[in-house]
């Protein structure tokens, strides 16, 4: 079992959990996840969590290819309000704030969240790690290379696997050094690498268990899967499904999706599959 704090809740990991993507910004690279209607965040929040979501990901910012930055102000401006209102409707749910601001983050965290999801694992920002420690927040920390305006170009590199591994011993000990020792390792699946490189990562998930973390995976609709398949990210379920079953069958601790129910029901059927 892993336990990980999260401010005012405690986030156990002893099975495989699911977290669903909220996304607040219109900017998203799937339609489906995009909710800037307050009534239509907390429906698809009741959805959520009745389909078996441990954790809602709230997101401001599109972190897709080409997407437009925005400011820290409009990212607090955009995901507070339905922190707040979410929070007050689910208070047992754990909340998580998808940005690599540090100012956002704990303007999140102040209005209810419980962990912060920084695609940069505080390389973005140079005050995120202390904001984190500060507050007593989950973290997931991703695997990323260049900076927010290059992290989609893909670097030259020999062995993603051992490029993780390397990665994530050095952000063990830049963390630890913040005071933070329980955190959530994310291998960055679609962020700067080839689609050869992302594959291995799920076949290979399992190699990361040598760093005794918890591991996120975030495939969902992503382009691998839907462009390997000659579709849309509309039509990339079942191709998500696929690929988060071989994820959780390797290693992985909590999956990152748009659709709760069908991993939820991986999840039912794993003990079945090993």
């Amino acid at each position: 079992m892993f336990i990980i704090p999260a401010r005012d809740l405690v986030w156990e990991i002893d099975s495989p959990q699911v977290m669903g993507i909220l996304n607040t910004t219109p900017d998203s690279f799937y339609a489906e996840s995009r909710y800037s209607s307050m009534d239509l965040a907390l429906v698809k929040s009741a959805e959520f969590y009745e389909q078996g979501a441990s954790i809602i990901d709230i997101g401001g910012q599109s972190t897709r290819p080409g997407a437009k930055l925005v400011s820290a102000a409009e990212e607090i401006n955009i995901v507070v309000p339905f922190i707040t209102a979410i929070k007050k409707q689910f208070p047992q749910l754990l909340l998580s704030i998808d940005t690599f601001q540090a100012s956002v983050a704990q303007a999140a965290l102040d209005a209810g969240a419980n962990i912060v999801n920084d695609i940069s694992c505080g390389n973005f920002d140079k005050d995120m790690l202390k904001v984190v420690a500060e507050n007593k927040a989950g973290f997931v920390g991703m695997h990323i290379t260049g900076d927010v305006h290059t992290m989609h170009e893909i670097e030259p590199r020999k062995d993603i696997m051992q490029n993780l591994l390397s990665y994530f011993e050095n952000k063990k000990q830049q963390l630890a050094d913040y005071g933070i020792h329980n955190w959530v390792i994310d291998p960055g699946f679609g962020f700067g690498k080839t689609v050869d490189e992302n594959f291995t990562i799920v076949k290979n998930l399992n190699a990361l268990s040598v760093l005794d973390m918890p591991i996120l995976l975030g495939v969902s609709r992503k382009s691998s899967i839907y462009k390997t398949l000659n579709i849309s990210p509309e039509e990339a379920l079942n191709g998500t499904t696929v690929v988060n079953t071989t994820g959780l069958l390797n290693g992985a601790s909590i999956v990152r999706v748009h659709d709760v129910k069908q991993a939820k029901e991986i999840i039912q059927l794993l003990p079945y599959l090993k």
